[in-house]
């Protein structure tokens, strides 16, 4: 099974990003493709430059990887308690390609921080936006402080309790 996974953040050492590998690669017949959003930098959103435009190559490429790929996970950072910018900016684009952008994908949302929120406002916009963008949200799980609840240096979940949620939600993928 061809899982994409990846942080809506563009921080090359985002605990999101390690939080999403961590969850995909629990399933047994995983080969994980891990995305980096800031391969996808594109101009702020606006109609004016939707019109200069049109759909811009990597808007495009960032909806093709989400097409290859037979589930996804995805990890929000919390700026501000919403989406990072980064992110809203590259859904905005692809969007406008497809509004079911997730393309009826069978899905796991997380989130994490290092504060003990686990950034699960975030969480909660997108769990509840899902279905009018086409995921096919199996789980939505909040990961709280997470230095305390994951080692980094051995990649592995401390908390146990939501461990046993995680690999739960990653069979609900299907094989």
């Amino acid at each position: 099974m061809k899982i994409l996974s990846f942080a809506a953040s563009n921080n090359e050492n985002s605990i999101n990003q390690i939080l999403a590998n961590y969850v995909a690669n629990l399933h047994p017949n995983a080969v994980v493709e891990t995305l980096a959003i800031d391969d996808y930098e594109l101009p702020i959103f606006s109609e004016k430059r939707e019109n200069q435009l049109g759909q811009p190559a990597l808007a495009q490429q960032f909806f093709a990887k989400i097409g290859q790929a037979d589930a996804l996970v995805v990890s929000f950072a919390e700026h501000n308690g919403s989406y990072s910018a980064a992110y809203k900016n590259l859904f905005d684009w692809t969007s406008r390609i497809s509004q079911q952008l997730f393309q009826n994908k069978p899905s796991i949302y997380l989130s994490t921080s290092p504060g003990a929120g686990g950034a699960a406002s975030v969480l909660s916009a997108a769990t509840n936006s899902a279905p009018h963008f086409g995921a096919d949200l199996k789980a939505s799980i909040s990961l709280p402080s997470f230095y305390q609840n994951f080692d980094t240096e051995n990649n592995q979940l401390l908390n146990l309790e939501i461990k046993e949620q995680l690999i739960q939600a990653v069979a609900k993928l299907g094989h």
